[in-house]
Formats: C-alpha cells, structure tokens, sequence
C-alpha cells in the first residue's frame, strides 16, 4: 500500500504530491473534477467518475477547503493515508488521524491528538496537549500554544498565535495575524490582535 492516489489536482495537491516523493513513495495519479492536458507534477489527472474502484493504492486528499475535505470524506468510503513530510518534527507521542497531511518544517509536540483529514501547513507550531478535531487546517506559521482545543472544520489563518489554554469551537476561522487570548465559540469569525469577533461561519 505504497502508492497514492492524491484527491485535487491544485497547488495544495502538487504540495501533498512532492511530499510523497519525499518519503520515497509513489504517486499513481491525481483526481479531479477536471482534466489537466499535461498532468500535474508530471503525473496524470483522472476525473473523478472514471475512477475505477481502487483497493490497492491509499488516498491522500489535496484540497485546502475544509468543508470540501469532510464533503469529500462523506461520499465514498476509501482508505485514507497520512502524508508527512520528512522536514516536520512529529513527537513520538503524538496520534496523527488518518488522511492527515503534515507540511515542511511543522513541529508537533508531545500529548498531541490530530484527528482524520487535518492540515498542518508550513512552520505551524503544535505544542503539548493540545487536541484538534477532524478536518482543521492550521495554516502556515501559526503558533498554538500548550493544552489548546480546536474544534471540527476550524481553520486557523496563517501567522495567527493562540495562548495556552484556549478551546476554539467548531467551524471556527480566525484570521491571518490574529492574536487568540479568550475562547472562540463554534462557527464564529475572529480576527485582530487581541482577537474580537468580526462576524459568523454559517
């Protein structure tokens, strides 16, 4: 089960592709729901309904959009692999859900639970205890602190730092930048340094 079938054809599936290529695996293909006349990455684009059923290959999903991952999830059953680059630093006792894709330069620390379809994007920090739900994107150099809770679907924009302690609801999104200092309820939109509500995810 060394060979990968990768889920969206974009920027963010080219990025899951050279990470396989990095732990020495092998890209079958892409799927999309459109075709790429000269493949990406130098690998063929399938559409998706000429997929035959595969048993043989894990699927890694390459989509950055955290409802399209879950959407995705939810309609066909399939065995999903985890994608972590080599240049990340995985502490031994941290769990790491299924389909998860961890980027170049990520630490996760000890205690930490990821749950299934998340994304760890570049130089994003993880520290100890921390708890993440299915389908959380934790966006390139964010900083969550020690003993921090993220609920389902939550995406964390790029650069933003959460505080020890802090529980994030779910289908949450705080903003680039922001700073989080007290708890965001689900589907709410915070942004700002200290974060303040702008807003609902609905």
């Amino acid at each position: 089960m060394n060979h990968y079938i990768i889920v969206g054809a974009g920027g963010h599936g080219a990025v899951v592709a050279e990470i396989i290529e990095e732990l020495q695996l092998k890209v079958e293909c892409f799927v999309d729901k459109k075709t790429f006349n000269n493949g990406v990455c130098g690998y063929p684009v399938l559409l998706e309904e000429l997929l035959l059923d595969v048993d043989s290959a894990n699927f890694v999903i390459g989509i950055g959009d955290n409802k399209v991952r879950k959407q995705i999830v939810l309609s066909k059953s399939r065995k999903y692999g985890k994608a972590i680059h080599p240049a990340a630093s995985i502490s031994k006792r941290a769990q790491l859900g299924a389909g998860t894709v961890v980027m170049a330069g990520a630490c996760i620390n000890a205690n930490v639970h990821l749950g299934e379809h998340c994304i760890v994007n570049t130089n994003a920090t993880i520290d100890h205890d921390c708890r993440l739900g299915d389908y959380v994107h934790v966006a390139p150099a964010v900083a969550l602190a020690g003993n921090v809770t993220v609920g389902e679907g939550t995406l964390i924009g790029i650069g933003a730092v959460v505080i020890p302690g802090i529980t994030i609801g779910k289908w949450a999104i705080v903003g680039a930048g922001a700073a989080v200092i007290n708890d965001v309820p689900d589907f709410s939109i915070v942004a700002g340094v200290p974060a303040k509500s702008i807003g609902t995810n609905d």
